[in-house]
């Protein structure tokens, strides 16, 4: 499969000296080996360069892509059934979208170097085509397509684990930022039949740079004060504190 895929581009030999190391540059710092840098190089080509390029007509990383998002899609779903055993459904498909997302894949093939290996169109290149968000996280889903021909499915898994483990992570952590209030909330009112009261204690600083101070009463107990740079990150945070003392 690998070598019929090669010869509908070109073969590796036919990769000039100056591409074929900037290939090996890029594969280098990501952990990736690939047999054939042909099926890599055919990952970089945009479709605006083979529609400009009669010699090159459907010879572009479309078919790549296609087969990159699949992997993506399953080596994600099998990293988040295990990582999250205790959620549902719903929130496996919720975490899945939003780590293969567009937006989520885009700022990780900057940091992977991968506008800098695109092969562009004249026209799109003009059109600041290495930096739209839709071409480079297409180009990250053709690049997993071609290391997944060319080196399998478990050399492919380790490469996306690479940038979705810490994709994961962050939203998890974000998540977690997010909901302190409104956990505390629920156990606290299911427990108590009432509802945490928020004070801000003090806000120091220049306007530009406030901290502020706030606590949480608890019935006749206070907690805190946390601070934060804003009134509603030291909310989240003297919550947090409460919910780690309370349940204890």
């Amino acid at each position: 499969m690998v070598k019929k895929v090669g010869e509908l581009f070109h073969s590796s030999k036919e990769i000039s000296p100056k591409r074929k190391k900037a290939l090996l540059e890029f594969c280098r710092p990501l952990g990736l080996h690939f047999k054939d840098l042909a099926l890599l190089d055919l990952a970089f080509h945009h479709r605006s360069y083979s529609n400009e390029d009669a010699a090159y007509r459907h010879k572009n990383n479309e078919r790549l892509e296609f087969l990159g998002d699949s992997v993506l899609g399953l080596v994600t779903a099998a990293f988040l059934y295990e990582d999250m055993a205790e959620n549902p459904e719903g929130d496996l498909a919720k975490m899945k979208g939003n780590v293969v997302s567009e937006k989520a894949l885009a700022p990780v093939a900057l940091e992977f170097g991968i506008d800098k290996m695109l092969v562009l169109g004249k026209g799109e290149e003009s059109g600041g085509g290495r930096t739209k968000p839709a071409i480079l996280a297409d180009c990250m889903e053709a690049v997993i397509g071609a290391y997944y021909l060319d080196s399998g499915y478990a050399a492919a898994e380790k490469y996306v684990l690479r940038f979705i483990v810490p994709a994961v992570r962050a939203v998890q952590q974000d998540k977690c930022e997010r909901d302190c209030k409104s956990l505390l909330q629920e156990a606290y009112q299911k427990k108590c039949k009432s509802v945490p009261r928020y004070e801000l204690v003090k806000i120091s600083g220049p306007d530009h740079d406030q901290t502020f101070l706030v606590s949480v009463r608890l019935g006749d107990v206070v907690y805190g004060p946390a601070e934060g740079k804003s009134k509603k990150q030291a909310e989240q945070n003297v919550a947090r504190l409460a919910l780690e003392e309370w349940k204890n």
